[in-house]
């Protein structure tokens, strides 16, 4: 039994090939809303000063996906007055970036023009050569998601092209005509290679897997079969109640009334499974037949 962060999990499972049980902690809350946000969000502008010492006002920067990853790096380069585009397959996720503000484009329709490209996708082949031979001179090309596959870097190892190491991470990949693209980590992960990771919440990542070995590790026969299982929610909010010290915060206790009308137990979990945390908490009105729903998130 294991903890894995690995999408490719669900596929073995699938295919009725994994052989014991998994617990995927990526999609964990305490994973999710905290590594893969507010983590990136400060790890992105770090890697990319450290390397390259780049001025990010009024650089037109494209975000390729826009999870969580792809979230915290917009919010962090918007802050900083970049221009800011997103690429999305998904609409609602497409639709979260344009009510943040942000111009949801292909990436094709700006390639030409754009500064820096980020891509936080976890797929392959985000980047492409072809894409790369119409960048412009001095644009900046780096990677925030799970692996080296989002920018094709194997293509740019041909003979017509010549690389040149400035500085450790740091390769100038330049065109016969003298173009030159900056390239990070060579596709690998920015954040991992190039910048410093914040120890607080490494520790919530850190805590909310070794909760979840411990769970499979003493969890009784037949409890998990040959599947992947997500961290129970007590587990996740057990986790972030041990972080709330360095804040000084205290959590509002609830009347046993309380909890009777809400359906809780006072200890938690305090939300059902289904629940999907929000970095805003908007209200969302729809006019139907002249009647206003309200859907409170």
């Amino acid at each position: 039994m294991f903890s894995l962060v690995w999408t490719g999990l669900y596929q073995l499972s699938k295919a009725g090939k994994l052989c014991v049980p998994a617990m995927n902690v990526n999609d964990s809350v305490t994973k999710q809303k905290f590594d893969n946000l507010y983590c990136c969000r400060e790890s992105i502008l770090d890697g990319l000063k450290r390397t390259t010492d780049v001025m990010f006002g009024g650089k037109q920067v494209v975000v390729c996906g826009y999870g969580e990853v792809g979230k915290g790096c917009c919010a962090a380069l918007k802050a900083l007055g970049a221009i800011v585009y997103v690429t999305e397959i998904d609409p609602i996720c497409a639709l979260q970036a344009c009510m943040d503000g942000f111009r949801v484009v292909k990436l094709n329709e700006v390639i030409r023009q754009v500064d820096v490209i980020i891509t936080c996708t976890g797929n392959k082949n985000v980047v492409t050569r072809d894409q790369l031979d119409r960048m412009k001179n001095g644009s900046i090309v780096c990677n925030m998601g799970h692996s080296n596959t989002e920018i094709d870097v194997a293509s740019l190892r041909t003979p017509e092209l010549t690389w040149e190491r400035v500085r450790s991470q740091v390769d100038h990949v330049i065109w016969p005509d003298g173009k030159r693209v900056i390239l990070l980590a060579e596709g690998r992960l920015l954040n991992l290679s190039c910048s410093t990771v914040p120890t607080f919440v490494l520790s919530i990542t850190a805590t909310t897997q070794a909760l979840a070995l411990i769970e499979l590790y003493n969890a009784p026969e037949g409890r998990y079969k040959q599947d992947v299982y997500l961290l129970p929610k007590k587990m996740d909010e057990y986790v972030a109640s041990l972080h709330l010290a360095t804040f000084d915060a205290h959590l509002t206790e609830l009347s046993d009334e309380q909890a009777k009308y809400l359906g809780l137990n006072k200890n938690g979990p305090f939300k059902p499974n289904y629940y999907r945390y929000r970095s805003t908490n908007p209200i969302l009105i729809l006019f139907m037949n002249k009647k206003i729903i309200f859907f409170l998130r």
